[in-house]
């Protein structure tokens, strides 16, 4: 019984590319295309393909909303079919059935499509999983030619200055140009506090409290100065 594809691409040539290489393997045939994301939504609420082959980056709603709208549990296995820099895909790579760069060799597709006759019997909690890690806040950080995406989950603490911010993140520091305010808006509340003027840092990453110098120690061993107008909020914080 062949399996039913949806094809996800708002580029014209690659959809029909990718539809025309589907078609040709035995063991599949295509249930439909789409060329955005709420187009993509509705196919799949109306056609329940076997598989979605999703173009992550479309105009409007990008894949990710796709998964999301459909719900993570709902959603058929899914090859990412994208042009998104790899560093960025390794945050995603072990939750999809497979993820094949643009641009790519019909070989590599049709590897990924033999993957999908053997979808992952969790494969829709590591989808959730995905979801979860993708909507934290995340920070673009210019390195030379490249871009670094540093999620909140990876921060240890953060420090201000100026126009600057400098995130800490294990042994890596990432110069940002966006001020503390502006960073704290962003971060989770719940999972972040504000200890200085100048400095955030994150609940579960502190190691130890030292009331006599008023600084906390962070799991990496670094220490960072509380206010004093700050420290009952950081000893309530912390105890829970």
């Amino acid at each position: 019984m062949s399996l039913r594809a949806l094809v996800v691409d708002d580029e014209p040539l690659a959809r029909s590319g990718i539809a025309e290489l589907v078609a040709s393997t035995p063991g599949f045939e295509v249930a439909g295309e789409a060329a955005d994301g709420d187009a993509a939504i509705a196919a799949v609420r109306e056609l329940r393909p076997d598989l979605v082959l999703l173009d992550v980056q479309m105009p409007g709603r990008d894949g990710f909303d796709v998964i999301r709208a459909v719900g993570p549990a709902r959603m058929p296995p899914v090859i990412f079919v994208t042009a998104h820099d790899a560093f960025a895909l390794k945050a995603f790579e072990v939750h999809a059935v497979d993820y094949v760069m643009k641009p790519f060799r019909d070989r590599r597709l049709r590897e990924a499509l033999e993957r999908a006759r053997r979808p992952s019997a969790d494969l829709a909690r590591r989808l959730e999983a995905l979801m979860s890690r993708l909507d934290e806040p995340r920070f673009e950080v210019r390195l030379g030619n490249r871009v670094l995406v540093v999620s909140s989950s990876e921060i240890d603490w953060v420090e201000g200055a100026g126009y600057y911010a400098v995130l800490h993140a294990g042994e890596a520091t990432h110069l940002l140009r966006e001020t503390l305010n502006e960073i704290e808006a962003r971060l989770d509340r719940s999972r972040f506090l504000r200890v200085h003027r100048s400095a955030i840092v994150r609940l579960d990453r502190i190691r130890e409290l030292r009331p006599r110098d008023r600084v906390v120690v962070m799991q990496t061993g670094t220490r960072v100065r509380v206010s004093r107008s700050r420290w009952p909020a950081v000893r309530s914080a912390v105890s829970g």
